[in-house]
């Protein structure tokens, strides 16, 4: 790990959230996202009557569920330092630099670049399982750090 991360941690009391915590709180996310869409989406499903009509309704609605991945993503952390799923798994995003919540545009970056890690195929949340720190891609990218609250 990072000395300069070790030594911010150690002085402010803080510990890394385990890599367990932040996968249940991807997942609840998830969830909460999928099911928002779908409910969003519920007359538009159930019009169609084949699986290629569901396809092509799937396709049209994706750059959709990424803006509205990144909305919640950017409002909750920028807001709260958290997303639902963080919040309750009690770990919270914290700004390497001030230890506080992230800012607007940090909380975008991190935002972006998860949807990015995601497209392909989740590489970035598989080096936050390899990293010592435990930073994914869009903690990389933004300079924050997920610890327990």
């Amino acid at each position: 790990m990072n000395e300069e991360i070790e030594n911010i941690l150690h002085r402010e009391g803080l510990s890394l959230a385990d890599k367990t915590k932040r996968s249940v709180a991807f997942f609840i996310d998830e969830l909460l996202l999928s099911f928002l869409l779908l409910v969003a989406l519920w007359d538009s499903f159930m019009q169609v009557h084949s699986t290629e009509e569901v396809i092509m309704l799937t396709n049209t609605v994706v750059m959709e569920y990424m803006a509205l991945k990144i909305i919640y993503q950017t409002f909750f952390v920028m807001q709260y330092g958290a997303s639902i799923g963080k919040i309750i798994m009690k770990i919270r995003v914290l700004e390497i630099r001030n230890l506080q919540n992230p800012n607007v545009l940090v909380s975008l970056n991190r935002a972006i670049f998860r949807v990015i890690s995601e497209m392909f195929f989740y590489l970035g949340f598989i080096w936050g399982i390899m990293d010592p720190a435990n930073q994914t891609w869009h903690d990389k990218t933004a300079k924050t750090l997920v610890v327990n609250v």
